[in-house]
């Protein structure tokens, strides 16, 4: 039996802070430069994390709030890369072995840190995977299960990211994150919504898989019928479960759904304005920023990993330069 859900109180995310101050980095805000006329857009910049994402936040605090007897088990989750890194990390300053029932579609860079961090593999396929985060199981896999985003304890590390959003930036009028289970989204806007609820919180999604903007639109958890596999594997899911949704509901203002070539060309910009490599899921939020419907900012995008191939990135910049009208892929 599931514990019901709850929301994230205050008191919990400060304390995953003092928790996680010594596994995390505490990542820099630091504004994108885009010109005269531009919007005041500023990159919270996770991919700086030691897993070069940020699912080691929740990890972290998730796996240091499990039992000692459940801990000994050893722990396992299911991830397309950054949650298994987060809960491998976790798991190696812990002591205890990790297993993660990977989507073997991964980038590789993904799949390579995961083994060097000391976590086995099982390589599944996406639906197989979503199917198991539904189920909470998969055939031979022992352990504690940490679920890599319907976790309370998991979203209330990543809360403390809104932490310092609003210290850097007091002055924040929009905070856009991608939203791929949910738990970042959840997690950010808790604390938001917390200490400064005036601040509208957006999620971003790839037009190829947006079951969060479908939910909000209809008014219920939805199945994306129409999903596609693409370069973003790091957000965009199959579905919204229902437990998520009753999670983000209150917390969620609105939903911006941008092509992929709006996000290949998110990641050229902060490649040449901000040295700064982020992954599809990471781009995401900044390619709605700069669609122009979250308004002229002060806008925080959380560039929430940089966990891409770099001959994937080159490839993926280089298509940004095509002339509109090139062939997408």
């Amino acid at each position: 039996m599931l514990d019901p859900v709850r929301p994230i109180e205050l008191s919990e995310i400060r304390a995953a802070r003092e928790r996680i101050a010594g596994t995390i980095v505490r990542t820099p805000l630091v504004r994108l430069e885009l010109g005269p006329g531009g919007p005041d857009i500023r990159l919270k910049l996770e991919n700086l994390q030691p897993i070069n994402a940020y699912k080691l936040r929740g990890a972290a605090n998730a796996v240091a709030l499990l039992p000692d007897a459940a801990r000994r088990r050893g722990v396992w989750t299911i991830s397309a890369g950054n949650a298994g890194q987060g809960v491998a990390y976790a798991a190696r300053k812990a002591g205890v072995p990790c297993t993660v029932v990977a989507i073997e579609t991964a980038p590789q860079a993904k799949l390579d840190r995961m083994r060097a961090l000391g976590a086995s593999l099982v390589l599944v396929s996406y639906s197989d995977a979503w199917k198991a985060l539904e189920e909470r199981a998969w055939p031979g896999v022992e352990g504690t299960f940490v679920h890599p985003f319907d976790d309370h304890d998991f979203i209330a590390g990543h809360a403390t990211m809104g932490l310092e959003i609003l210290e850097d930036a007091p002055d924040v009028a929009v905070v856009i994150a991608a939203v791929g289970g949910g738990g970042l989204i959840t997690g950010v806007g808790s604390a938001i919504k917390a200490l400064k609820p005036e601040v509208r919180v957006l999620t971003a999604e790839p037009d190829t898989a947006a079951p969060a903007a479908l939910s909000f639109a209809h008014g219920a958890p939805q199945a994306f019928s129409d999903w596609k596999a693409s370069f973003v594997d790091g957000a965009g899911g199959k579905s919204l479960f229902p437990r998520m949704w009753e999670r983000m509901r209150p917390l969620v203002d609105g939903c911006i759904v941008v092509t992929l070539d709006e996000t290949r060309q998110a990641m050229r910009v902060m490649a040449e304005r901000a040295r700064v490599i982020a992954e599809g899921a990471g781009a995401l939020p900044l390619a709605a920023a700069l669609t122009g419907r979250a308004g002229s900012g002060p806008i925080v995008v959380v560039v929430s990993g940089g966990n891409i191939d770099l001959a994937k990135f080159a490839e993926l910049i280089l298509a940004a330069a095509s002339p509109p009208g090139a062939a997408t892929t």
